[in-house]
């Protein structure tokens, strides 16, 4: 007479873990939500690194351009035109470093998105 009954409980215990281990639709739903949202952030982070050094690129070639005009210059301005050129790359390097910065947030926000699920 134990013997049923000991099947009996373990198999309501197992029936009753297998229906809570599944997720329903709306947490699936949630889950998808929330790895879409990471995605986005990922996509986001590698847009604002392949902006900067597009930005970044543009001044250090301005930077190279400004030293080209100063080669017919005279002293003075050879001297200001590379200090104007040394400001011009760092900047760039400031465009990089902020970009990195932000695009390191997106991306440790995507990992925050995801761990949440």
């Amino acid at each position: 007479m134990k013997a049923p009954i000991i099947s009996s409980i373990t198999a309501a215990a197992l029936y009753g873990f297998l229906f809570t281990a599944c997720d329903s639709p709306q947490e699936d739903a949630q889950e998808e939500a929330m790895e879409q949202k990471a995605e986005s952030l990922e996509k986001d982070a590698e847009a604002v690194r392949k902006d900067a050094e597009a930005a970044a690129e543009a001044n250090e070639q301005a930077a190279e351009n400004i030293r080209k005009q100063a080669d017919n210059a005279t002293d003075m301005g050879k001297e200001d035109a590379e200090a104007r050129a040394d400001a011009t790359e760092d900047n760039a390097d400031a465009i990089r470093k902020e970009a990195e910065d932000k695009a390191d947030a997106l991306e440790d926000e995507a990992d925050a998105t995801r761990d949440a699920k």
